[in-house]
């Protein structure tokens, strides 16, 4: 990612790849389906990370959804059977950064 939305994780974070471990790790922590969220707190202007259970959106936790992990066994079982872990890991690799930057834009 770059501009704002490279700022911001920075920010944030630090950098991208403390970014991705921190959300691998709660986004793999969820119990049964879920999923693990990037999402945008407009009332404090910054990213946050958060996990939701079953089919609940990230707006119920009062954010804007920039970028979603499905974590529901439909979403990697036939390709990574019971390794949730491999697959979110794999989600990084196809990420569109320019789409969650747009989003982020339109958060704002």
């Amino acid at each position: 990612p770059g501009g704002a939305l490279a700022d911001a994780i920075a920010a944030q974070w630090g950098s991208l790849d403390a970014l991705q471990a921190q959300m691998s790790a709660q986004t793999v922590a969820i119990q049964g389906s879920g999923w693990g969220w990037l999402g945008y707190d407009k009332a404090s202007g910054s990213l946050k990370i958060a996990t939701t259970a079953n089919q609940d959106p990230c707006a119920t936790v009062g954010l804007t959804p920039l970028l979603g992990v499905d974590v529901w066994e439909h979403a990697y079982y036939l390709q990574y059977k019971n390794l949730r872990p491999d697959y979110v890991k794999a989600v990084w690799e196809i990420v569109n950064w320019k789409n969650v930057a747009e989003n982020l834009a339109a958060a704002k």
